[in-house]
Formats: structure tokens, sequence, C-alpha cells
């Protein structure tokens, strides 16, 4: 474990990370401040606090959409995987 500092909203923040974890880390911070950017430059939103809660929504609905497309993935595997077993099946039995 390695310590790092990452700033968001003008503030820093300590923490402990593994190698691995480091440059996300740092990235994802980035990404948090170029969108608050965003939204303090495009509405008007004066709260940083406010500002945070949009960035936090919007990377939920995100999170919840790359979701819902690996699970409707799934099934569409899952479908094809059925398909094929029965298409097996139908050829051992004859």
């Amino acid at each position: 474990m390695q310590k790092i500092k990452v700033s968001i909203a003008d503030r820093v923040y300590p923490l402990s990370v593994s190698q691995q974890q480091e440059a996300r880390l740092r990235a994802s911070a980035k990404q948090i401040d170029e969108m608050m950017k965003h939204y303090e430059q495009n509405y008007a939103v004066q709260d940083k606090q406010d500002v945070l809660a949009m960035c936090a929504l919007q990377l939920a609905v995100r999170l919840a959409q790359e979701e819902d497309q690996r699970d409707s993935g799934g099934k569409d595997i899952e479908a094809k995987l059925h398909s094929i077993d029965r298409q097996l099946a139908d050829l051992s039995s004859n």
C-alpha cells in the first residue's frame, strides 16, 4: 500500500491504495473535477455540494446503464447457449 493525495472539489483527500488502484483513482478524481467544472460553467449552481450531488447522480446513472447493458448481453448469450444445447440434443437423439 502507498499513500497518495487526490484533490476533489478543491479539497485534498489522503488515501492508502495499492499500485494497481492509483492510476484509476487519480483518473476518477480528475473526471469528477472535470464534471464539476462543466456543471459550474453551464448551470447556475452556486453550492459545491449541489455540484457534487449532480456529479454523483450522473455517475450513478452511467453505472446503472452499464449494468443494464451487461445484464441484457448476458441474457442474449444465455439464450444462444440454450438454442445450441437444444440443437445438440436434437442431433444426439437422431
